[in-house]
């Protein structure tokens, strides 16, 4: 009797682990959001970068690292920057005289954290929504290590949540804990509930975000924007014009290989919860008009970046998000347990 007993509760606790790995996939968890700070190794956004760096090179934006504060002007001194000297001062006095700076000790780093409903979505590994989570985690842990303020503004369909920039592992905790909210409020059932047009509109809620952002990002601060870019239009594109003329802008752009490349499949049922239709997407033309559309929808978004040498790393929901960060600015994939930079 107590052999079946030990085995019915060794049944039922499997049974409860792989229901969490399941639920991991579709929703995020604060303890594995919380365990990623020991995998927050190996990478940084300091302007150092190694030369195969996404933030590195003649076609995206360099970092300037923390500001520069004005501290006095003195005289040139062998050995000193040319670039910093003072021509007017030098002419009017005869002297050559340089301007000299002191770097400041923190600067503002914020998130743009996407979880609406265009990235509850995944068709292998991982919804885009859990890796948008586990991206922003990183990369938190990251910049708290490194003494700089973090803050977000995390948005969904409807509302828009501004996390100040503040310094702290507990401060991580709770900017963490709030993405969590908005990743949970995600549902098949709300996106039926929503699906009307006039209510949902990506580019309504993707251009609050970014309107939101230039309210409370002030000067010298790195803006690192975390999610499909679905909604990007022309009137965003003059919103990060506007975040780039003081700050640094890096795009994280998630994708689900799904979305990039249509399954060829005889028959394909679509739905959007209250419609479906069948088609054959082993069609040539089918495939063509997929890849279009897919293209076209991003060219703005790829285009405005370019333009404002805004780095764009591309993650998908295949493989681990902090391997393909490493990868993308520059280092050895690799685990980095046990604080060991990779």
């Amino acid at each position: 009797m107590s052999t079946n007993t030990s085995a019915n509760k060794n049944s039922s606790k499997d049974s409860s682990q792989d229901k969490s790995k399941d639920t991991s996939a579709i929703y995020a968890d604060l303890n594995e959001l919380r365990k990623l700070k020991y995998l927050a190794k190996g990478f940084s956004f300091t302007p150092n970068q190694p030369a195969n760096s996404a933030l590195s090179g003649k076609n995206v934006s360099k970092l300037r690292g923390r500001g520069l504060n004005f501290e006095e002007l003195r005289h040139y001194r062998p050995g000193d920057d040319i670039r910093s000297m003072d021509w007017k001062v030098t002419q009017r006095t005869g002297k050559p005289h340089i301007k000299v700076f002191t770097e400041e000790r923190e600067r503002n780093v914020f998130l743009a954290i996407d979880q609406r409903m265009t990235m509850f979505f995944g068709s292998t590994n991982k919804m885009k929504s859990v890796i948008a989570a586990e991206l922003s985690a990183l990369i938190a842990w990251q910049i708290s290590d490194s003494g700089d303020r973090i803050g977000a503004v995390i948005y969904n369909d409807e509302k828009t949540k501004v996390i100040p920039a503040k310094r702290g592992k507990q401060h991580v905790v709770n900017l963490l804990s709030e993405v969590l909210k908005k990743n949970h409020e995600l549902s098949l059932k709300r996106s039926i509930d929503n699906n009307d047009p006039q209510q949902n509109n990506d580019s309504e809620s993707y251009n609050k975000m970014l309107a939101t952002l230039n309210k409370v990002a002030s000067h010298n601060g790195l803006i690192i924007l975390i999610g499909d870019g679905h909604g990007f239009n022309d009137k965003s594109t003059d919103f990060i014009k506007q975040l780039r003329q003081h700050n640094e802008v890096i795009a994280c752009h998630i994708f689900d290989p799904l979305e990039q490349t249509l399954p060829k499949m005889s028959q394909m049922i679509v739905s959007d919860g209250k419609q479906q239709i069948q088609f054959s997407s082993d069609n040539k033309q089918v495939q063509k008009k997929y890849e279009t559309e897919i293209a076209r929808q991003l060219a703005s978004y790829v285009k405005a970046a370019k333009k404002y040498r805004i780095p764009l790393i591309e993650i998908d929901t295949i493989a681990p998000v902090e391997q393909q960060l490493r990868k993308a600015l520059g280092h050895r994939a690799g685990s980095g347990k046990g604080g060991v930079n990779i």
